[in-house]
């Protein structure tokens, strides 16, 4: 994920049961490639700049102050986009749910949280 820089401040205090990011994306950036998960609720909230969001239903673009939120178990893939030449800053808050899966609809991914790390796989079921 190349012009993303993700701090995980979350672990800075301990917290076990959710995760906070505080995440930049440089210019053409991505946060993630576009998913949606099984178990964890995602939610971001937008500080600087103005990403956009691709969801099923297509893009939308967001301005500091909004924030969108993903339930688990929809499979409504997501992700952020830097298509500005300003540089994004969101925060990123998800739940550490065991036993979560990812799927990636527009790549040969899926991906499973296994003792507290994902482990990726082909959608076949073939490792990486």
């Amino acid at each position: 994920m190349a012009g993303r820089e993700k701090r995980q401040i979350g672990d800075l205090f301990g917290l076990r049961n959710f995760g906070v990011n505080l995440t930049r994306l440089a210019p053409n950036a991505a946060s993630a490639l576009r998913h949606a998960h099984s178990k964890q609720d995602e939610f971001v909230y937008i500080l600087q700049g103005c990403p956009t969001l691709q969801t099923d239903e297509g893009p939308i673009q967001l301005s500091p102050g909004m924030c969108a939120g993903f339930k688990a178990g929809t499979g409504n893939a997501h992700n952020l986009v830097n298509e500005t030449a300003e540089e994004i800053v969101y925060l990123e808050i998800g739940d550490r749910t065991p036993g979560d899966e990812a799927t990636y609809p527009d790549d040969d991914l899926q991906a499973s949280l296994v003792d507290g790390k994902w482990q990726f796989s082909h959608k076949d079921g073939t490792p990486y």
